[in-house]
């Protein structure tokens, strides 16, 4: 048995890093985005949560009301000046100081996220997979957390533990 979790009486138990991924990936399922759901997960030295984020329009612009669409003649009729994306609601819905806290997110943060993500605090940034990784924003990215140690990791999953097998089949018996 793997220590990265421990047992308990109801068997394994998920591993802090995985139970706040699990938490990133259940809140990217609130974004109204049909090509890509990011959502993130801050937390702080203690493990608990104190920002959560997907990536969506502002406050008070419905979904139907802007373009979703990836690629137009005009840039104004794609959704990319109009999206917040899912770190930066996850600083801006944050409940308390993020001075030393962790991001886990589904997606490796652009550059103006992580230039947000720095200005708050954040110590160290754990993704899940990072798609974009030849472009000059997520290099960029890179840059600027190499040049202040923040620490930057791509989430490894457990074993499956006993506690997600669970999770799995209490899901398939909603449906």
């Amino acid at each position: 048995m793997s220590n990265r979790y421990r047992k308990d009486r109801n068997g394994e138990r998920l591993t802090w890093a995985d139970h706040h991924m699990l938490i990133a990936l259940v809140t990217a399922q609130r974004s109204p985005d049909p090509n890509t759901q990011v959502g993130a997960c801050l937390v702080n030295a203690q493990n608990k949560i104190v920002g959560l984020g997907y990536n969506g329009f502002p406050r008070g612009i419905h979904n139907c009301q802007f373009p979703w669409k990836r690629e137009a003649d005009n840039i104004l009729d794609t959704k990319y000046p109009y999206v917040v994306h899912a770190e930066k609601n996850a600083v801006s819905n944050s409940v308390a100081s993020l001075e030393g806290s962790i991001l886990y997110v589904t997606l490796f943060p652009c550059n103006e996220c992580t230039k947000d993500l720095i200005q708050a605090g954040v110590s160290k940034v754990v993704y899940l997979e990072d798609k974009y990784a030849d472009t000059w924003q997520s290099q960029a990215s890179k840059r600027m957390l190499d040049h202040l140690d923040i620490l930057y990791m791509q989430h490894q999953w457990t074993e499956t533990p006993l506690c997600l097998n669970k999770l799995a089949n209490m899901l398939t018996s909603l449906k």
